[in-house]
């Protein structure tokens, strides 16, 4: 990947010296897993292409899912390319649900996930709870590079972001601090209690959050970015990146760094990730299955419905109205090995992001239900 052989050696003598204990791997072994691709059979041949959330796309300026077919078309592979397309989002400080600019949590302190994986050398590596580095999808392409781990969490988490050579900054904006200050002031906001404890809020079960906040012009979010790629041998990676629902309880996790939740990679299947309630999807390691149905022969499209349909299956009652519509949503993506794909979620009016060779652009999503079917806040 693109690593070259003075970083690799850097690196592992940083990490030493600190106390980290690097991949048993010599420069050689890690030179030729670097450059590892698949040899597709005979006759194969997929459709390079680019799936993700809607924040990977924009027409005001570069979209991170054309960033990344661009450079999968030159050559690049498919976790460099897509890790540059989300690294787009993480740096705008106007994208309110990741990196730089990411709203907070309940204490104000800006707190980051991110996962990846690598389909043809069937690595992972992911972040959790990262304060003060801006781009935790190259923290975590970090950890799977130069480690024998694939997870780090909060403050080890960014001693080996610093290890490595990332730089801290400050991740709250003027404007992802003015809207934490003007969330603390309402007393009858988003609670992410359900006991609550001494003077905390009652709980809300089917509160609706995204509407409360947008009639009071509180900023609000669960969102983050996910994206999949596959280039013209059928190589396949994923990542997806956030800084989670705002507001949460400081440690909080969501799906994105859970390897087989927020994204997932098998490179002779395909790939999949989501955006959206995480704690919803880590009860059915949604990516994982989406990319299981696929594997039985399941079209991409109906493969996302289905892990929808198990999620709400298997979503507590307090979640859902008494028709056993969810309060909540998610939307899945799904790419498979030839370059095929789809989006789908809960609701009617998500769209995805596309890049293939007719250009960056919005789809819609397939959907459950329609958008006036969707249970709203009393």
């Amino acid at each position: 990947m693109s690593t070259n052989r003075r970083e690799f050696l850097e690196r592992s003598a940083m990490l030493a010296a600190l106390g980290f204990t690097p991949r048993s791997i010599s420069l050689e072994e890690w030179e030729a897993e670097r450059m590892m691709t698949s040899v597709p059979a005979a006759g194969f041949r997929a459709r390079p292409c680019v799936v993700g959330s809607a924040n990977g796309f924009h027409t005001d300026r570069p979209s991170g899912v054309k960033i990344a077919y661009d450079k999968i078309v030159k050559g690049d592979d498919t976790l460099d390319a897509i890790i540059a397309g989300v690294n787009r989002q993480e740096l705008d400080p106007d994208d309110m649900s990741v990196g730089y600019g990411g709203l907070p949590n309940a204490e104000g302190v800006v707190q980051l996930d991110s996962s990846c994986m690598h389909g043809p050398t069937k690595r992972a590596g992911a972040v959790g709870g990262l304060e003060g580095i801006a781009t935790p999808s190259l923290v975590a392409k970090a950890v799977m590079d130069y480690t024998d781990h694939i997870f780090l969490v909060g403050l080890d988490a960014k001693r080996f972001a610093l290890a490595m050579g990332f730089k801290e900054q400050d991740l709250l904006t003027p404007a992802s601090k003015a809207a934490f200050e003007k969330w603390k002031a309402d007393p009858k906001g988003y609670s992410p209690w359900v006991k609550a404890p001494p003077a905390r809020m009652a709980p809300r079960g089917g509160f609706d959050e995204e509407d409360y906040y947008a009639e009071r012009g509180i900023p609000w979010t669960h969102g983050t970015i996910n994206m999949n790629a596959v280039n013209a041998v059928g190589d396949v990676s994923s990542c997806t990146t956030t800084s989670g629902i705002s507001w949460k309880v400081p440690g909080r996790v969501g799906d994105s760094p859970v390897i087989g939740a927020g994204q997932y990679t098998d490179n002779t299947v395909g790939a999949a990730g989501s955006t959206g309630r995480g704690e919803s999807n880590i009860m059915v390691c949604g990516a994982f299955l989406a990319v299981e149905y696929m594997r039985q022969g399941v079209a991409a499209e109906q493969a996302l419905i289905n892990v929808m349909q198990r999620v709400i299956e298997h979503s507590e009652t307090r979640l859902l109205d008494d028709k056993g519509r969810p309060f909540f949503d998610l939307t899945f993506y799904a790419l498979t090995k030839d370059g095929r794909y789809a989006g789908a979620c809960a609701y009617e009016g998500a769209r995805y992001a596309v890049c293939d060779e007719k250009g960056p652009r919005l789809e819609t999503c397939a959907y459950l239900f329609k958008q006036s079917e969707r249970p709203r806040r009393a």
